[in-house]
């Protein structure tokens, strides 16, 4: 088996994102998906972060990868190549430890979403072409570069920044007949040794394509981005991913269950001197509940807590509550209640927040967390909303059930 170092370059200085590469992508901190991508392929024996940042190198070893080594502050700058970054890793590693891969793998963090199989294509491909120093992920691109221009002042007339034989004017002609153009990404590089150690570059000059399916283009830059790609993830496309794989949302819809305290409420409460409690909620998640109803969608409340809060809270939302069971029986109690409602439990969701909410998870055929659910939770969950408990988290499950429904019926 060739020898292949899937290599990891994670600094801690990010500007952009603070501490990105281990704040929580989808449940998992970010450089997670590119360690799972390396350890979940045949072809990579060895997985190795090269940071220097002892916090992110901690996070890498949790998540199973290597940090043999700290990278120096200087080759941790925001105008850093990533050239010397592999050098001094390769370096580092046959000076120390006598170790010399044939290939090296590149999985940048910011480009978490990645297909299964991925590393193995790019590996496969490089080792299949004798003539390659290095496979490159790529994409169509979005812009076609035949229709840009150079710039060279307001005051000058533009340059077309490419041209076309047989084409005398290709930023007229259709876009049909011009050249396919590619946009390469961040997923990833499969780079011969050689073209690093002894072409000094991270590339070479044969560069041989791994088109990648435009739906996984993603690249990190900032906290908008995060947002969006996140979604990416709970939309049923198929990825590595560090934990299991998240379910798309079911085709049919016959209950919700929610909890109560942290998702229809926001997790606190108030207690007067006679010991009587106010919570908080939203008016918001009781606004969809006859429109779901309507498409034979039933909501309830399913809660450990016996206070009569709780039916208090359901009553004004028009929904069934069931509570005061125990906190280890919340999965037998959702069984159950399965079973008197006759139901699938394929086209049951249950929307929780906390550790005792995951025997539901397993049980229900859809899993779904709200934003500010423990990290376990969020792990489990096959969708994590964007909105906190008690603030409009079951709302945004509505709408985006209904949404999704209406989308299907008028296609």
């Amino acid at each position: 088996m060739t020898e292949t170092l899937a290599l990891i370059p994670a600094r801690g200085g990010s500007k952009g994102i603070p501490r990105k590469n281990i704040r929580s992508f989808a449940g998992y901190p970010l450089i997670a998906w590119s360690i799972a991508a390396a350890k979940q392929s045949k072809s990579v024996t060895r997985v190795i972060v090269s940071t220097d940042d002892e916090e992110i190198a901690a996070v890498a070893r949790e998540w199973g990868a290597e940090t043999p080594f700290l990278r120096p502050a200087e080759l941790a700058q925001d105008k850093t190549l990533d050239l010397p970054v592999f050098e001094h890793a390769l370096k580092w590693l046959e000076d120390i430890e006598g170790y010399k891969p044939k290939v090296v793998v590149q999985l940048r963090p910011t480009s978490p979403i990645r297909p299964r199989g991925l590393v193995d294509d790019a590996v496969r491909i490089l080792l299949e072409h004798k003539d390659a120093d290095c496979v490159r992920g790529v994409v169509p691109a979005a812009q076609n570069p035949f229709k840009m221009w150079r710039f060279n002042g307001e005051d000058q007339p533009l340059e077309p920044l490419l041209k076309v034989k047989g084409i005398a004017e290709p930023y007229n002609a259709p876009r049909q007949i011009l050249p396919p153009v590619y946009w390469q990404t961040g997923h990833i590089d499969a780079i011969r040794l050689t073209t690093i150690t002894r072409k000094h570059s991270l590339t070479g000059e044969v560069v041989y394509p791994l088109a990648i399916d435009p739906r996984y283009t993603v690249d990190i830059d900032n906290l908008s981005d995060w947002a969006k790609y996140e979604a990416l993830v709970y939309s049923g496309l198929e990825m590595v991913s560090p934990g299991k794989r998240r379910r798309p949302m079911p085709a049919k819809i016959e209950l919700i269950v929610c909890d109560f305290d942290g998702v229809i409420t926001d997790n606190r409460v108030w207690t007067d001197q006679d010991g009587r409690e106010m919570v908080a909620a939203s008016r918001s998640d009781s606004m969809r509940v006859r429109e779901l109803r309507e498409r034979g969608i039933e909501v309830m409340i399913l809660s450990s807590e016996v206070n009569s809060v709780v039916s208090a809270r359901a009553k004004k939302m028009g929904v069934e509550a069931v509570h005061g069971v125990g906190l280890l029986q919340k999965g037998e109690a959702l069984r159950k209640l399965i079973e008197e409602k006759n139901v699938d439990a394929a086209r049951v969701v249950f929307v929780g927040n906390d550790l005792n909410d995951l025997p539901c998870f397993e049980m229900a055929g859809w899993a779904v967390a709200v934003a500010d659910a423990y990290p376990e939770v969020q792990r489990a969950a096959d969708l994590v909303l964007s909105t906190r408990g008690g603030h409009g988290a079951v709302r945004e499950l509505c709408d985006l059930i209904l949404k999704t429904f209406r989308r299907k019926n008028d296609s």
